[in-house]
């Protein structure tokens, strides 16, 4: 008992249960006053650490989990980040990266030798702090969706080369003091050795993850194999030379696309790190603040107000002339300075550093800890109010666009389970193909038209299956048993009665020879409803899936669910980060591509000229078991059916049995019958008629 009624609290469950209060009631109590919970963190360490009213010793506990959590924070960083608008921005990203490393350096070494009259070393020291920044507020920006804005991107991307470039100016201070001279072969050894590092983990984790996603599903045996992945990508960095943050964002960057956005992994991933790791590196942080240097007398204050001023000042400039060089609206640029002010990880190891070898004293170093706090709440608040500000701007321009084109018609989607093998995988595939921004409720539904206790046992349990996996990753869900007179009675009805668009389903399995390869249900279904189907037949997990080889027929633009199939393509695609492939006319691609350019699709696409059956065939011998191959279909009354479209169930059968396959058959006629003409699907601008804009063309 008396452990827990002295100071510093020593008991681990003790210690353990005053940080999770912390994390819960700061945020709660400060949100009230509108203080970041990121400020409200630090702050907190402050007060309870060894500087303030020592309630908690920065013991083992700190130093691990911190150390874990700044690793956490990077990777969340890269693997959160688009992929395809990295690659867009990737030359913006390392201009600025260069900008925001170079100008805070020269100005920091100017600043430095002027104002403190510090020797080479300490001024480029103290340089390399104001240069290097960690994306502690990158949280704040996920919080509001912009993780994929242009502005968040470049700057995630500078960051990686600034805080790269002021380790390596650190490394070298440290050799001139410990060696008394520059070298460059150490500098040399350094660039190889990342080269080779880059190589091994750029090649060796996709094939690694592929191959172990495929044989475990199991979500806990995933979450740790991605830890142990960037913790392996961390400690590798720091066996190298390099800081472990950067080997954790470049691990987050390799499995990028084997963690979809919206998938039970990566809402397990985001929970252990926003949850546990880090606030405990920022409530860590806080404890490294003394207070009372702010007090121990004039020169502290001094160098702090110079370091913080030069570092901010330096941020800023660096943002601004970013906003200048790329075309950047007013609230990318100050988000762009907001993710690029805060200071942790490469700046306290820089304090270490330089505080051992004597570079710096006592009062730099308090100094320093004063300016990486002030940096944090600037940054946390910065970050804070542009993220509100662009995501209301944006919210407000795409409310003007729905209004000018048209609503988007988001999916109200049954998924239809029986099996509980393929439940989980067939519920994702239709989150998968949900659009972000889509909040409609999803039906989990089983059809049973017998009191078989097996079949029955198995359907409830691939219902509780498929709605446990729309749970996981906030995706409201109506769990619905359904006794019906047959299972196609059951499934129309079922979407008669929520005003259902879309039926999502497993492929049916060929048992008798007497089957056909779509199956019986399937074929009554077509012929009962004129509502989107989407048949699934996934050997590996959808999320290591490489390339979507799409087959469309002739004439595919005319049908009433063309924009919509179109649409859940893209947004298949561009949860799983993969290349998508057009098998179709020349006139056909063209309406593709506008329904892709109208939605802002941020995918890479690939068209493919298949005007005839024999082409297809041709084109389909290029299908990998890596791909997922997704056909197209017409019924029969459709104006896209005909003869090689009756050809195709067979065709299928016969060569594409063990294949990845998606076969779509889209919503004909309908409530829009009278719309079925050209005007209504045309999305792009011909090149004939470069002056007329189309219905549904995107405004700029």
């Amino acid at each position: 008992m008396k452990d827990f009624l002295t100071f510093p609290v020593t008991e681990p469950a003790a210690i353990f249960l005053l940080v999770l209060l912390i994390i819960l009631l700061v945020p709660m109590l400060l949100r009230r006053l509108k203080i970041p919970s990121l400020v409200g963190l630090i702050l907190a360490g402050m007060a309870v650490g060894p500087h303030g009213f020592n309630i908690l010793a920065r013991d083992a506990s700190f130093s691990v989990f911190g150390q874990v959590g700044i690793i956490y924070l990077m990777f969340l960083a890269g693997v959160e980040i688009d992929l395809y608008h990295l690659r867009k921005n990737l030359r913006s990203g390392t201009i600025f990266g260069l900008l925001t490393f170079t100008l805070p350096m020269a100005v920091g070494i100017f600043v430095n030798r002027w104002a403190f009259g510090a020797g080479w070393s300490t001024a480029v020291l103290l340089a390399s702090m104001y240069a290097s920044h960690t994306l502690i507020t990158y949280p704040t920006v996920t919080r509001f969706g912009l993780s994929g804005n242009r502005g968040v991107i470049i700057s995630a991307c500078g960051t990686m080369l600034a805080v790269f470039l002021a380790l390596i100016a650190l490394a070298e201070v440290v050799d001139i003091n410990t060696q008394g001279g520059f070298r460059w072969r150490s500098l040399a050894i350094l660039g190889v050795n990342t080269i080779i590092y880059s190589a091994v983990i750029g090649f060796a984790y996709p094939a690694l993850t592929r191959w172990f996603f495929r044989r475990y599903n199991d979500a806990v045996t995933q979450v740790i194999y991605i830890l142990a992945l960037v913790l392996l990508a961390a400690v590798t960095a720091q066996w190298i030379g390099l800081e472990g943050i950067l080997g954790a964002f470049y691990a987050g960057l390799v499995v990028n696309r084997y963690v979809p956005v919206r998938s039970p992994l990566m809402s397990r991933l985001v929970f252990a790190g926003n949850a546990i790791f880090i606030p405990y590196f920022l409530i860590g942080v806080g404890m490294l603040m003394d207070v009372r240097a702010l007090v121990g007398g004039w020169g502290v204050l001094y160098v702090a107000a110079v370091m913080t001023g030069t570092a901010l000042l330096t941020k800023w400039l660096a943002a601004y002339g970013a906003k200048k060089l790329f075309t950047l609206r007013r609230d990318e640029f100050t988000i762009m300075f907001g993710l690029t002010s805060g200071k942790a990880a490469a700046t306290i190891a820089a304090t270490m550093v330089g505080y051992q070898y004597g570079l710096l004293d006592e009062d730099m170093m308090n100094a320093d800890v004063i300016m990486i706090l002030i940096c944090c709440a600037v940054a946390s608040v910065v970050t804070e109010r542009s993220a509100l500000r662009l995501r209301m701007s944006l919210a407000r321009e795409s409310l003007a666009e729905d209004v000018n084109e048209g609503e988007r018609q988001n999916a109200r989607q049954v998924v239809a389970v029986a099996n509980p093998v393929t439940a989980e995988e067939i519920m994702n595939l239709a989150i998968l193909m949900r659009h972000p921004d889509n909040t409609r409720e999803m039906t989990a539904l089983y059809v049973r038209d017998n009191d078989d206790p097996s079949r029955v046992t198995a359907g409830r349990n691939a219902l509780h299956i498929a709605a446990a996996a729309a749970m996981a990753v906030d995706v409201p869900v109506c769990e619905l048993e359904r006794f019906d007179i047959n299972i196609v009675a059951g499934m129309v009805n079922v979407m008669k009665e929520r005003g259902s668009s879309d039926l999502i389903i497993g492929m049916h399995r060929k048992t008798r020879i007497v089957d056909t390869f779509f199956g019986t249900v399937i074929e009554q279904f077509l012929q009962a409803s004129n509502k989107m189907l989407i048949m699934s037949r996934c050997f590996i997990p959808v999320d290591t899936v490489r390339r979507l080889m799409v087959l469309v027929p002739p004439k595919g633009e005319y049908e009433t669910g063309f924009r919509t199939w179109v649409e859940r393509t893209g947004n298949l695609a561009t949860q799983l980060g993969c290349r998508v492939v057009f098998m179709a006319s020349p006139e056909t691609a063209r309406y593709i591509r506008g329904v892709l350019e109208a939605g802002d699709y941020s995918i890479r696409t690939e068209y493919r000229n298949t005007s005839t059956w024999d082409d297809w065939i041709m084109q389909s011998a290029d299908v990998e078991a890596d791909d997922l191959m997704v056909v197209i279909g017409a019924r029969r009354t459709s104006i896209s059916f005909s003869s090689d479209m009756e050809r195709l169930p067979g065709y299928l059968e016969k060569y594409f049995n063990a294949h990845n396959l998606l076969v779509i058959y889209p919503e004909q006629f309908g409530a829009e019958a009278d719309k079925v003409q050209p005007m209504d699907v045309l999305m792009h601008r011909p090149e004939s008629t470069p002056t007329r804009r189309w219905p549904f063309a995107k405004k700029r």
